[in-house]
C-alpha cells in the first residue's frame, strides 16, 4: 500500500513539473522606431511571409496596444516598455530638463564621471545614474547574476534607457559608427567586438544608393524625396520643409541613422551577439534589447506617408526575415526562444486633415517671447521663463521667490493666457497636475506623464496634427493621439499560444508579461499586469 502511494505521488510530481514550463533561454525584445499600429496592415501586401507576418501569424498579436500618456517621446516609451511603469513613476519625461536649483539644463544620459572606451571618439561620457526605476534587465539579473542583458542601439541615450543600470549597453559611434559603450558599463570592449570594430564591419552595409527594393507601383505612398528613380506622382505634393533639410546626412552615422542600412547593422550586430557573446546557450536566461532607431529618423524625416517609410519597412521585413531563421535555428525547442516586438510610439501626420498642405506647426520660442511679456506687464520686466522642454513650459523659481510672487498663482495665469496661442488644446499647471487626480481624458494622459521633480510647471497640449516647430522634420510624436499613443505589439514563442487580441492592453504590461514567463518578479516599479496569452 505504501509502494502506490509512493508511485501514485511520483506520477502527481511528474504532471506538476510537466505543468510548469521552462522559462525561454534567450528572451529578445525588438523595439522598431515611430511605427504605427495601423502599419501592420497597410503595407502586409509586400511583407515576406517570414517576417512581420510571421510574428502575426505564429505569435499573440496584440492589435490594440497602446500607451497611456501624453509624452509618447522615444526616451519616455522606452523607459516604459522595459520598467513596465507610466512616466509618473519611472521618472523619465524626456531626453533633458531644467534642475529648479539653478536653471541648468540636466540631459538623462551626460555624465562626466565616465570616459570613453576605445573606439568611441569621445561618444562615451554617458550613464544611467539618473534612472529611476529598474529595468526588465535589472531584475533578471538580480534573480541571477549569470544571466546576461545585452542592449544594442544606435544612438546611446536609447541603449542605455532600454539596459537600465545592470548588463551591457552599446551603441555607434559618431565618426565610423563602431560599436562602444561607457566605463560605466565596463572598463574595455569585448576583444570580439574591438575585431568587429577594427575590420570596418559596419561600413558594408552602407547604401551607395537608396532605390526602392519593389517595383514602384506595388507602394502604397506617393510621397518622395531623396529614394532615386521614382518620380513623385502625388496630385496632393506640397512643400513640407526646404528640400536641402531633407538630404541624407554626409556622415558615416547620418547614412545609418537616415536610410535603411542602419537597420541591417544593427541586426547584423545582434546576430554576432548572439553567437559570440553566445547568449541563450545555456540554462542561465538572458535578454537582448534591440532599439531600431533608424526607422524614427526617417520617418522624421520624410514623414510616415513617404516612400521612403515604406520602403525602409518593406527592407527591415526582409531582414527581419533573416535574423527569426537564424534565432530559432539556434534552439531546440520553440519555447526556449521569446521575442518581443513593438514600438516606442507612432507619429504624427506629415499633412492636416484635408490633405493639402502642411500640417500645423507650434513656434513654442514665440509663445515663450510673448509669456514673458505678459508676466512682465504684471510683475515687472524681467525673464521669468527658463525655457521649454518636454511639452511644458519651465519658470525661473529663484526669480520668483526673489519677487516674493506665488508660485502657484503664476502657474495658473500661465496656464490660462496659453491658451489663447493657437495650437494649443490644453494647458495645466504643475499646481493642478500634483493635486488633482484626473479619472480620464487628457487630464489624465498629461498626468500620466508628470514627475514632479523633474516636469515644467506649466504643460501643454496641441491639438490633433499639430507638432512644434522644427526645420528637420515633416513628422514628430510626442502626443496623446491615436497615431502616437497605438502600437504594434506581439509576443512571440516561449510557449504564447497565437493569437489575435483585440482587448485593450497596456505596453506597461510587456515588462511584466515578459517577467512572469522569465520565472522572475516583475521590475520592482512595474503597474502592468500579466497577460493571459502567456500564462500557461
Amino acid at each position: 500500500m505504501r509502494l502506490r502511494h509512493i508511485f501514485v505521488a511520483a506520477v502527481a510530481l511528474c504532471h506538476l513539473t510537466a505543468a510548469v514550463a521552462e522559462p525561454p533561454r534567450l528572451t529578445i525584445n525588438i523595439v522598431v522606431g515611430s511605427m504605427r499600429a495601423s502599419d501592420l496592415e497597410r503595407y502586409a501586401a509586400n511583407f515576406t511571409e517570414g517576417g512581420f507576418r510571421r510574428l502575426m501569424r505564429e505569435g499573440a498579436n496584440y492589435r490594440n496596444a497602446a500607451y497611456d500618456y501624453q509624452l509618447t517621446t522615444t526616451p519616455v516609451s522606452l523607459a516604459t516598455i522595459t520598467t513596465g511603469a507610466q512616466p509618473s513613476v519611472h521618472g523619465i519625461i524626456g531626453e533633458s530638463w531644467y534642475d529648479y536649483a539653478d536653471n541648468s539644463l540636466i540631459n538623462l544620459i551626460d555624465d562626466n564621471k565616465e570616459q570613453s572606451l576605445r573606439f568611441s571618439t569621445g561618444s562615451g561620457n554617458h550613464s544611467p545614474r539618473r534612472l529611476i526605476a529598474p529595468t526588465l534587465g535589472d531584475a533578471l539579473l538580480a534573480a541571477n547574476d549569470r544571466s546576461k542583458a545585452v542592449t544594442i542601439a544606435v544612438d546611446p541615450l536609447a541603449a542605455i534607457i532600454m539596459a537600465g543600470k545592470s548588463g551591457e549597453a552599446y551603441w555607434a559611434e559618431t565618426v565610423q559608427t563602431h560599436w562602444t559603450t561607457s566605463s560605466y558599463y565596463m572598463r574595455n570592449l569585448p576583444q570580439w567586438i574591438e575585431q568587429y570594430n577594427s575590420h570596418g564591419t559596419n561600413q558594408f552595409y552602407e547604401l551607395s544608393r537608396w532605390t526602392t527594393l519593389y517595383d514602384y507601383d506595388k507602394y502604397v505612398n506617393s510621397e518622395v524625396s531623396v529614394i532615386e528613380g521614382v518620380t513623385n506622382t502625388s496630385a496632393k505634393r506640397v512643400k513640407l520643409v526646404e528640400d536641402t533639410d531633407l538630404k541624407l546626412a554626409s556622415s558615416r552615422i547620418g547614412r545609418m541613422r537616415y536610410t535603411p542600412a542602419g537597420n541591417k547593422m544593427i541586426l547584423e550586430f545582434a546576430t554576432s551577439m548572439i553567437t559570440v557573446g553566445k547568449l541563450g546557450t545555456d540554462s542561465d536566461a538572458d535578454i537582448l534589447n534591440i532599439y531600431l532607431d533608424p526607422a524614427r529618423y526617417i520617418a522624421e524625416a520624410y514623414g510616415p506617408e513617404s516612400v521612403e517609410y515604406e520602403d525602409m519597412l518593406y527592407r527591415l521585413d526582409k531582414e527581419l526575415e533573416e535574423f527569426l531563421t537564424f534565432v530559432t535555428a539556434q534552439f531546440e525547442s520553440p519555447s526556449q526562444l521569446l521575442v518581443t516586438l513593438t514600438s516606442d510610439h507612432g507619429t504624427s501626420p506629415s499633412y492636416n486633415p484635408s490633405g493639402r498642405r502642411a500640417a500645423e506647426r507650434f513656434n513654442h520660442r514665440q509663445m515663450e517671447v510673448i509669456v514673458n511679456a505678459f508676466l512682465g506687464a504684471r510683475y515687472g520686466s524681467d525673464n521669468y521663463i527658463t525655457g521649454y522642454r518636454n511639452n511644458a513650459i519651465y519658470l525661473d523659481h529663484n526669480l520668483l521667490y526673489r519677487k516674493n510672487i506665488e508660485l502657484d498663482t503664476i502657474q495658473e495665469q500661465i496656464a490660462a493666457f496659453v491658451l489663447q496661442f493657437r495650437g494649443v488644446s490644453h494647458a495645466l499647471s504643475a499646481r493642478a497636475l500634483r493635486n488633482t487626480s484626473f479619472a480620464e481624458g487628457n487630464g489624465r494622459s498629461m498626468q500620466q506623464s508628470f514627475y514632479p521633480a523633474r516636469s515644467g510647471d506649466v504643460m501643454i497640449t496641441l491639438m490633433p496634427g499639430w507638432i512644434a516647430e522644427r526645420d528637420d522634420c515633416r513628422s514628430l510624436s510626442g502626443s496623446a493621439y491615436n497615431y502616437d499613443r497605438r502600437v504594434p505589439m506581439i509576443i512571440f514563442g516561449g510557449n504564447v499560444k497565437a493569437a489575435n487580441v483585440d482587448r485593450e492592453v497596456d505596453i506597461t504590461d510587456l515588462a511584466p508579461t515578459t517577467a512572469y514567463m522569465l520565472g522572475i518578479d516583475a521590475p520592482a516599479a512595474a503597474s502592468g499586469h500579466i497577460l493571459d496569452e502567456a500564462r500557461h
